[in-house]
């Protein structure tokens, strides 16, 4: 079938358009069953939906006529749940309604609600919008509903699952009852079989989500990850595949900005997408992925829908998606329009289960793998240098003399190695990662025999090694060199994205990188001895960051080499072979070493013991009462000269009296005598409060005086 039963504009549209066959869900709306009824279309994402109720509205808008008339009030409204998606919508509706004269404009959040308001008040034939939106301008009377002949929900079941519901049955209320009512969502929960049957009249139900087109272009690849080695293996994929254009979804918006931060580290173009960025930054992210500038983005789910990257080849999953539908939004982003994609689930070992339960959930099949190593991405970077357009090219006049004078004063292997290095030059550099398995004999076969080969050494402390007392292997432990950088803590300097740029400009790696001390104002870090030298010369270059890089001289310039034997807590536990004997080191705790107290004395030897029994008096405690027979005045009993007699303390209190004033060293003080505290006198005793006085007894208030008694009155109250 073709798009013979289209209005003729809109099928001119689709001939410069290159549509020569309808897909299944533009087929099926085009129907002469689905002709003036309302509809329910269920269809996967990438399968055409949104020239699929372009051309199902275009008879019910034209209604014949070759084109619509003046632009006035609005008679179609498409409903949208992101800003993406629904300025999407619309570029694609201006170019099908084209030829039909229609004004299509949108209503977007984060965009000028006053400029929308001037362009409604200009007229309009087709507005699409956001729920939020669009309710804002109809409870303002900006925007009037009033003349409807379509209302279009696309991705419905994505607009209830973040809240638009009542913004949605509240635009629908306000529309004409005799509006045509067209739902399309990828899937048809409860929640949306119940609104189409609040709203909609005799909808006809169309499922073309059966159909294995969908992920019929779409390769899916599972690759085994260890937990923190998957930033590198977004970087070793990305360097393999060498996409034109690759989207990167993460799950949370902190998680966004560390990824696009540690893509340009490494020289990648890259921007990103998330919700927190105003509506002109995203527009500006697409914008550049459209036109080359950037060539990955990394996003949150909020590109999961909508996004329509003509050169979209690679989708990587950097973190899991929480179900199946958003992994099969996610992957719907390339694939499209018939064209071949990629998307890669980066699975870490105790995730697995995960993603095994959301591939069988989606129905596709993925080929499990470890991640792309450095040999075989530095063979993909042989092939392509070698069919790089620049080798093919034919040398132009101008470059005549150039290309002699090359020839005359270098040799073939100086000016091929010279070609390589500008060729990898402005190539990101790769990783070391590993592929953990998912067995445990998978991995004890995998394991190198050499020392320090497992990757998953380098996080954590582990010893893993053949020889039981071989130590962990965890940055330089040789002799070190201490270089500073110009960068502090003031300007944001973060050790997980120095170190990748100090392995890339200094071409070395990770264990040759010691220590990070972040400064106010500066960094020092600590280079192995043996490659510092070619470090400093290579880092000596001032790179784009505008880090400089340069040696620490004088007294910090060198560290001597630290070997785990000096230290007692890397000394490992004696182990037992099969037949009981001790393997390791077998001296005893304190070999040759005096026992730890002798000659020293016991602890308390000469002292009074540690919980003796206190004097009979504790002067801390005032508030005891001396032992019978405690005689204060005798030597070497606290505060012995400062007591000479009895008092009380209180009433009834046997205790000796404070001395008088100037005598001793006690200050002097009120005494209480030998009455009770406060016993002298009562409260109120001869008189009752306020007995004499009665409030305004003698005299009436203000009774002696009249106002203006001897005054003339002011002007003003005459």
């Amino acid at each position: 079938m073709s798009f013979i039963s289209t209005s003729p504009p809109l099928a001119r549209a689709l001939a410069e358009r290159n549509y020569s066959e309808p897909t299944p869900v533009q087929n099926a709306v085009l129907e002469a069953a689905a002709a003036g009824r309302d509809l329910l279309v269920s269809a996967q994402t990438g399968s055409g939906k949104t020239v699929a109720y372009g051309l199902a509205i275009g008879e019910t808008l034209l209604d014949g006529a070759e084109t619509l008339g003046r632009a006035g009030k609005p008679l179609a409204l498409i409903i949208a749940p992101t800003r993406e998606l629904a300025l999407q919508v619309q570029r694609e509706l201006n170019w099908l309604y084209q030829q039909a004269n229609a004004r299509v404009i949108s209503c977007v959040g984060g965009m000028d609600p006053r400029r929308e308001a001037a362009l409604l008040d200009e007229g309009a034939h087709i507005v699409v919008g956001t729920p939020g939106r669009l309710r804002d301008h109809i409870e303002r009377r900006r925007l009037d509903v009033s003349a409807l002949k379509a209302v279009v929900l696309d991705e419905a079941d994505e607009m209830l699952d973040l809240g638009f519901r009542d913004d949605l049955e509240f635009i629908l209320k306000t529309a004409p009852e005799d509006r045509r009512s067209l739902l399309f969502s990828a899937t048809l929960p409860k929640a949306i079989i119940a609104l189409a049957r609040s709203y909609q009249r005799d909808a006809l139900r169309i499922e073309v989500t059966g159909a294995d087109r969908g992920h019929a272009d779409i390769e899916y690849k599972a690759i085994r990850v260890y937990p923190k080695e998957a930033e590198l293996a977004v970087v070793n994929l990305l360097r393999f595949h060498d996409a034109a254009c690759a989207l990167v979804f993460c799950n949370t918006r902190n998680a966004v900005r560390h990824l696009e931060a540690a893509l340009l580290e490494r020289g990648f173009a890259a921007v990103s997408l998330s919700g927190e960025l105003s509506q002109s930054e995203r527009n500006s992210a697409l914008q550049a992925l459209r036109d080359g500038r950037a060539r990955v983005c990394v996003a949150t789910d909020v590109a999961a829908r909508g996004i329509d990257l003509p050169g979209l080849t690679l989708v990587i999953h950097a973190e899991l998606p929480n179900d199946p539908e958003v992994m099969q939004h996610r992957s719907g982003r390339t694939g499209r329009a018939g064209r071949k994609g990629t998307s890669v689930l980066l699975v870490p070992v105790s995730r697995r289960r995960k993603a095994e339960m959301l591939i069988a959930t989606a129905g596709v099949q993925a080929s499990w793998a470890g991640p792309p190593s450095q040999e075989e991405i530095r063979a993909l970077d042989q092939e392509r240098l070698l069919q790089d357009p620049l080798l093919s090219g034919e040398p132009g006049e101008d470059d005549a003399g150039m290309i002699e004078a090359l020839l005359a004063g270098r040799s073939a292997n100086e000016l091929a190695a010279a070609l390589v290095k500008i060729y990898c030059a402005r190539l990101p550099a790769t990783e070391e990662v590993g592929d953990p398995g998912f067995g445990r004999d998978e991995r004890a076969a995998r394991a190198p025999q050499g020392d320090y080969a497992r990757p998953r050494d380098r996080a954590g402390p582990r010893f893993d090694n053949a020889d039981p007392d071989a130590p962990r292997k965890a940055g330089p432990r040789g002799e070190t060199v201490w270089f500073r950088l110009n960068i502090g803590r003031k300007d944001g300097a973060d050790p997980r994205q120095l170190l990748p740029m100090l392995c890339r400009r200094g071409k070395i790696t990770r264990d040759e990188v010691g220590a990070i001390r972040i400064f106010d104002k500066e960094t020092k870090v600590e280079i192995d001895a043996d490659v510092a030298e070619r470090f400093a010369e290579l880092a000596r270059a001032v790179d784009r960051d505008k880090i400089v890089i340069e040696p620490v001289t004088g007294e910090e310039e060198r560290r001597p080499a630290k070997p785990f034997a000096e230290k007692a807590h890397h000394t490992r536990a004696p182990s037992h072979d099969a037949g009981g004997a001790a393997a390791g080191p077998t001296r005893k705790p304190y070999e040759g070493k005096g026992k730890p107290y002798e000659g020293k004395g016991k602890p308390y030897e000469g002292k009074s013991k540690p919980f003796e029994r206190a004097p009979a008096y504790d002067p801390v405690r005032r508030d005891r009462e001396p032992a019978a027979g405690a005689d204060f005045a005798q030597e070497g009993k606290p505060f012995a000269s400062k007591f000479k007699g009895g008092r009380k303390d209180f009433a009834g209190a046997p205790g000796p009296a404070r001395p008088e004033a100037g005598e001793g060293k006690a200050p002097a003080r009120k005494e209480f005598g030998g009455a009770k505290p406060f016993g002298a006198k009562k409260p109120f005793g001869d008189k009752k409060p306020f007995g004499e006085k009665k409030p305004f007894g003698a005299k009436k208030p203000f009774g002696a005086k009249k106002p203006f008694a001897g005054k003339k009155p002011h002007r003003d109250d005459r």
